[in-house]
């Protein structure tokens, strides 16, 4: 059945004939007629019986176009809204968040976000970064650090430079190495950074889940850890720290914000891409 059908049902008990229909809406009456014969062959029912004067709509037929009208109605308002929403920012819009990004800078997006378009609904995920590539055909966004993901679109947000902090003065005494859960190309480059360490006494010996666990047990003294700028209070860096660098050159951990072509047609998602592009970082 098509929306036509149904209105040539209305069409039909208003003008009571089928000659009267035909020249109403300009079609034939041998179209109006097939027609008619094919919605009460779908039915299973008379909608109308064939007087000598008019059309008499039968029960079957009251109930029949009962719903016809309702469905017009329906049909009606759902083009008014479609109309309306346009220009309207709404829907659902998937992100798949490092860690580091969602503890630190994603509360304060997500809260400037959902002000402006509150029609919007947030489905979130976060993890280390290599959890959120192997998951990144899942969501609209994902945000990675390192590398940006290959086959997308991808938008630099902002260079994350690394250093060593402790409560003891570096370099003059043997000190625990506190680690922490992350993805293969960070550990390779504390890994590179570590081998160039001549002058540096450091015992491996701890290992955490995150980067803030390993702050705090920094903070009390347990150890010394790599903690990225992007992290870093005032009050830490009048703690003892130094600047990770390889070959004289500071190491940096990338952020990227990554979508596949395409996706930005969605209009919750362009605004979000929009507003982390012209978001001021570090």
């Amino acid at each position: 059945m098509r929306i036509d059908d149904y209105q040539l049902l209305l069409y039909l008990r208003e003008h009571k004939t089928i000659r009267a229909t035909a020249k109403k809406i300009l079609l034939s009456q041998p179209a109006i007629t097939q027609r008619l014969k094919y919605i009460e062959e779908y039915f299973g029912v008379k909608i109308f019986l064939r007087t000598p004067k008019q059309l008499v709509v039968t029960a079957a037929g009251e109930q029949i176009i009962k719903h016809a009208e309702q469905l017009l109605i329906q049909e009606t308002q759902l083009h008014h809204q479609l109309i309306k929403s346009v220009d309207e920012v709404a829907g659902t819009l998937s992100l798949g968040v490092s860690s580091l990004v969602s503890q630190h800078y994603l509360p304060m997006i997500l809260d400037a976000y959902t002000k402006v378009y509150p029609k919007v609904t947030i489905d979130l995920i976060t993890g280390v970064s290599e959890e959120i590539r192997q998951s990144a055909a899942d969501f609209h966004v994902s945000i990675v650090r390192g590398e940006p993901l290959l086959d997308y679109k991808s938008y630099h947000l902002f260079s994350d430079q690394l250093y060593l902090f402790d409560t003891k003065e570096i370099g003059k005494e043997q000190r625990p190495f506190i680690e922490f859960k992350t993805d293969a190309d960070y550990q390779k480059l504390i890994e590179d950074w570590m081998l160039e360490q001549k002058s540096l006494n450091i015992r491996r010996s701890m290992k955490v889940d995150q980067f803030e666990t390993a702050k705090e047990l920094m903070k009390i003294g347990l150890g010394m850890t790599v903690l990225p700028k992007s992290m870093v209070t005032e009050e830490l860096m009048n703690l003892p720290h130094l600047s990770l660098e390889v070959n004289g050159k500071p190491l940096v951990r990338e952020t990227w914000l990554c979508v596949k072509e395409g996706i930005c047609a969605l209009p919750q998602v362009d605004a979000f891409v929009d507003m982390l592009e012209n978001k001021s970082w570090i």
